[in-house]
């Protein structure tokens, strides 16, 4: 089973990009993060033409998230636990049955970005990355193949980005947004890509000014962890760059990961 996230920015804009890169790809599950758009505006057809099911949690211009699969979910839910009040879509959980009378379960999240930093926006990314870990710990006692996929929005290490000059003020890369992330490996989650490379200028962003791209001046801010269970089963892992050279892109690229669940 091949499992990929990516943060689209916008799947309107951005849909051809999506077909072709399903159709070369071939991943079994996809997350999506910041779809931008409304459930009922998301261009499901197209994607159910190449043999997907989808399934959206949206919110109108921004934010957004939605996981496309190749077998139908057996459930699914909507909304990171802990926090009614909170109007933003950014989570979505879906579990998938495997053979043996076994499950995975995959959740699409896209946490918040916390910039500017003296701002309430960065108490909410604290408090988001505080439910997360609440929500991963319930899981994790299910001891089950959990992949918590999407745009973390956090630079975990110093050679995850290009300048750690640069992003030593930013709420993606402050010590308490580091901390929090650690807390989920703590848990004992898996950093998929740091499970499988130690590689340096390893990215899965890159912003469109300043040629960030053409420079690879990027950071790696989109992450697949993985519980135990997930983990033992991971075969490979590898971040599809090409992706950001295609016209209009997303700054983004897809990050995948294989498994194999039989037995």
């Amino acid at each position: 089973m091949k499992i990929a996230t990516w943060n689209i920015n916008g799947i309107k804009a951005r849909i051809d990009n999506l077909c072709q890169w399903l159709k070369d790809s071939d991943p079994d599950v996809v997350c999506l993060q910041e779809i931008k758009t409304v459930d009922e505006g998301f261009p499901r057809l197209e994607i159910e033409a190449l043999g997907y099911h989808v399934e959206t949690h949206g919110q109108k211009g921004f934010n957004g998230v939605a996981i496309l699969s190749k077998i139908r979910p057996d459930e699914v839910n909507r909304g990171l636990p802990g926090d009614e009040a909170d109007e933003q879509s950014r989570f979505i959980e879906a579990v998938f049955s495997l053979p043996g009378n076994r499950a995975v379960r995959v959740c699409c999240l896209y946490l918040p970005n916390g910039n500017p930093i003296d701002t309430e926006k960065y108490t909410y990314k604290l408090a988001w990355m505080e439910r997360l870990a609440t929500f991963a710990a319930g899981r994790l006692a299910l001891e089950e193949p959990l992949i918590l996929a999407g745009d973390y929005n956090v630079i975990p290490e110093p050679h995850d980005c290009f300048d750690p000059k640069v992003w030593e003020n930013d709420a993606l890369f402050l010590p308490q947004t580091r901390q929090a992330f650690r807390r989920l490996e703590n848990l004992g989650l898996t950093d998929a890509i740091r499970a499988t490379s130690d590689a340096v200028k390893l990215y899965t962003f890159w912003d469109y000014q300043a040629g960030a791209w053409p420079k690879n001046n990027g950071i790696r801010i989109d992450h697949l962890m993985l519980s135990p269970e997930a983990a033992d089963c991971m075969t490979a892992a590898a971040v599809e760059k090409h992706v950001r050279a295609w016209e209009k892109p997303s700054d983004h690229v897809p990050v995948v990961a294989h498994f194999d669940f039989a037995g």
